[in-house]
């Protein structure tokens, strides 16, 4: 009887000792299957702002999205993801409540060097560090190619570069540890909840470029002498749509790495997945709500305004509209806040148009405006719901939401101005007049995009 025990006691210890292994490898490859996904979005990215600028800048603008996302990877190697875990309490870098945050921690984990080198390269006996930094460094790439395409047609590359370093390795890292980490500052003090990342990734990258387009100005022939503003098309209106679709299917990559799944060491629960605040959530809840975002901001940019670019960039407004509460909504009401965003989205990119900027995708209305109209409909619909896993917690509300909008905000803008401004008193920021009128390709780019030229067609009468 008792070697029967023993064995059956065996049979269980392996079974058990198997089911985590099992648990460790899916864990593993669902966050190393969101990489690939999220490249999409910078394939879309890619092929986005490729359409929307002139043939004479169509490889120019190419070059400048794919430098972005190559300086991304090694700058939030060497420092980028040391600042997501040292900031959460704010500047004072010290350790959260959850200890699993302050310089020291950060210091342990996150270089490549010395002790946290162990977590930081190949370690068999470490299956989640390296997965967890590339879904984080494609976050940094994202809000690079966020800025990337409000900007094409006239802007250095080398200066570019230096902005997307400061924006995806630094500037949207912090909001990400003030605003979406365990011991951030305004999760444990303020009950803030972005999800989907609405404000910390899109808000602050679409503000971030409107402190860029600030200093760097319009392009050529924007505007005229009164202050009107003249239409400036892209060469390839089909391809401009197309990525703006790519961009779409890369999202359910990025959001399935905003999951924590369940049962390992690192995991919040052993039974169910949960959000990067250890609230509940499910796949499910992402396919009814992503799904009904997408409709919804494609119908109301459509009812509005008949315009392909437009419906298809309410599709992407859509989900950016429900990110922050993408967990928590029901689907209908994703559907309706989706629509609204649908609605207002050109509005507002004609307002800003009105005063000035020449954001030549609509990237600041699209991401940040659009990401802190989200933000605030969560405070509206969502107030009350535990912002954290715990008793006692913060709890969303109203308030809390547009403290972390306005901070996010700031967090975009003003890093984005700065730094624009001392690179446009250095000579780095515009190209010269000359080039840009020529075009940035025959002049800057040692290729010819359509060497046999393509024919067009004109738009349709309104």
């Amino acid at each position: 009887m008792e070697e029967q025990i023993a064995e059956l006691a065996a049979q269980v210890a392996a079974l058990q000792a198997s089911a985590g292994v099992t648990n460790t490898m899916f864990a593993e490859t669902y966050y190393y299957l969101t990489i690939p996904l999220m490249i999409i979005i910078h394939a879309g990215f890619l092929a986005y702002e490729m359409g929307a600028s002139r043939m004479k800048n169509v490889l120019s603008s190419g070059v400048k999205n794919i430098l972005a996302f190559a300086f991304m990877i090694p700058t939030f190697y060497f420092f980028g993801w040391w600042v997501y875990w040292a900031f959460p309490t704010g500047i004072t870098l010290s350790a959260g409540a959850a200890g699993i945050s302050g310089a020291e921690y950060a210091s342990s984990i996150a270089f490549g060097w010395g002790e946290s080198a162990q977590y930081m390269g190949p370690n068999i006996a470490d299956q989640a560090s390296g997965v967890f930094f590339g879904a984080f460094a494609l976050f940094a790439c994202t809000t690079a190619s966020i800025m990337s395409g409000a900007v094409i047609e006239r802007i250095q590359t080398v200066g570019f570069t230096i902005l997307a370093i400061v924006l995806g390795s630094f500037a949207w890292v912090v909001a990400a540890a003030w605003g979406w980490h365990a011991d951030g500052w305004m999760v444990t003090m303020f009950g803030l909840h972005d999800f989907g990342a609405a404000g910390l990734v899109h808000a602050v990258a679409g503000f971030f470029a409107l402190g860029v387009l600030v200093n760097l100005g319009p392009r050529i022939g924007k505007f005229n002498a009164d202050g009107t503003a003249n239409h400036i098309g892209g060469h390839n209106m089909p391809l401009t749509v197309t990525g703006l679709m790519l961009i779409i299917v890369g999202f359910w990559g990025f959001l399935m790495a905003c999951v924590i799944v369940p049962g390992e060491s690192w995991s919040w629960f052993a039974d169910k997945g949960a959000t990067i605040y250890g609230t509940p959530i499910t796949l499910s809840a992402l396919a009814f709500n992503i799904l009904m975002g997408i409709a919804g901001g494609i119908i109301g940019a459509w009812i509005y305004t008949k315009d392909p670019f437009w419906m298809m960039s309410g599709a992407l407004a859509g989900i950016i509209s429900v990110a922050s509460g993408l967990d928590i909504y029901f689907p209908g009401l994703a559907f309706i806040i989706a629509f609204g965003a649908g609605v207002i989205l050109q509005p507002c990119a004609v307002w800003l148009e009105k005063r000035g900027i020449d954001d030549a995708v609509g990237a600041v209305t699209v991401h940040g405006t659009i990401g802190l109209y989200g933000l605030i409909a969560l405070g509206v619909f969502a107030s009350g719901y535990p912002a954290l896993q715990g008793e006692g917690v913060a709890t969303v509300s109203l308030v809390g939401q547009i403290v972390g909008a306005i901070v996010f905000f700031l967090l975009g803008f003003v890093p984005g101005y700065v730094v624009s401004y001392i690179l446009n008193m250095l000579g780095m920021l515009r190209t010269p007049e000359a080039a840009e009128k020529a075009g940035l390709d025959p002049t800057k780019v040692p290729a010819q995009a359509y060497p046999e030229g393509i024919s067009t067609s004109p738009a349709a009468s309104s």
